[in-house]
């Protein structure tokens, strides 16, 4: 009796009972209050409680995450990542960075409906921040083709990177597989210098106007995925180190190629659209106009 529960005839992956739902939860919540309290300065017991209960919460948050995380690495080691259970695991990836796509549409809504209706009157202020044109008065927008298109070209070379690295362990090329990875994973981070470096002397601020908050939210967020797109690769080179990927199982890798790459297209439309597109014609003037 003890043998037929040990192992299921059958290639779905029954999971074990696990803590993380639950605890990610609690942690997700105390993220959520130390980050309200932290905006709106609240303090318990005449202390401002926000900072270290949003510091908790993140850090707890980043556990479960690694522990959850080690586990289905675990999983997929000890043979239940069958072929039915990896094909599951591909379709919510895809829902993933489908739903990514849609959380990216919205900051692509917000700067077009800032851009092209600067005289709408249903949008309380918009003339007098604007001035009716986009960019709006007295903005001195980024030259798109000085510090943005060197980030182009890094995440465009780092897109051929981590595919040459896919190639080379589809091929079982352990060489090219972590030399590729390097590569990808040394232009993430310089990508993020050179953002970084653009926020820091970039000529307008977050609440200057409409175009700094759009600007920055869009491109910001944009710039945190390269963040966690950089650190998915770098496990997946110390997982690469240590041997655990094979041309037949490599789930993480694949699934951190697909998030470079949608990383890659998301700053095509941003650089196109945000940096060319809004800095071209001296201003554009508002449609609703």
């Amino acid at each position: 009796m003890a043998d037929a529960h040990a192992k299921p005839h059958h290639d779905y992956h029954l999971v074990n009972p696990s803590p993380w739902p639950l605890t990610g939860s609690v942690f997700v919540f105390l993220l959520a209050v130390g980050l309200i309290m932290s905006m709106k300065g609240l303090s318990f017991a005449g202390l401002k409680a926000g900072p270290a209960v949003l510091g908790l919460g993140v850090a707890g948050l980043l556990y479960v995450m690694a522990a959850w995380w080690f586990d289905v690495i675990k999983e997929g080691k000890e043979g239940d990542h069958t072929r039915i259970v990896q094909l599951g695991l591909r379709y919510g990836m895809i829902l993933f960075i489908a739903s990514e796509v849609m959380f990216f549409v919205a900051w692509f809504w917000a700067y077009f409906d800032a851009a092209l209706f600067t005289n709408e009157t249903i949008q309380a202020g918009r003339v007098a921040f604007t001035g009716g044109i986009w960019p709006p008065k007295n903005t001195e927008v980024l030259n798109p083709f000085n510090l943005p298109l060197l980030n182009t070209l890094i995440l465009l070379t780092s897109g051929t990177t981590v595919t040459w690295a896919h190639h080379a362990l589809l091929k079982d090329d352990r060489r090219d597989l972590k030399i590729g990875l390097w590569l990808t994973v040394i232009l993430g981070l310089i990508f993020t210098c050179v953002q970084a470096w653009e926020y820091a002397h970039a000529p307008f601020g977050f609440k200057a106007s409409i175009y700094g908050a759009t600007f920055f939210m869009a491109t910001g967020f944009h710039g945190f995925h390269v963040i966690v797109g950089t650190i998915f690769l770098i496990v997946c080179l110390i997982r690469a180190y240590a041997g655990q990927m094979t041309p037949q199982q490599h789930l993480g890798f694949e699934f951190a190629a697909w998030y470079w790459h949608f990383v890659d297209v998301v700053w095509l439309f941003l650089f196109s659209c945000i940096y060319v597109w809004g800095s071209w014609g001296a201003h554009i003037e508002g449609a609703a106009g």
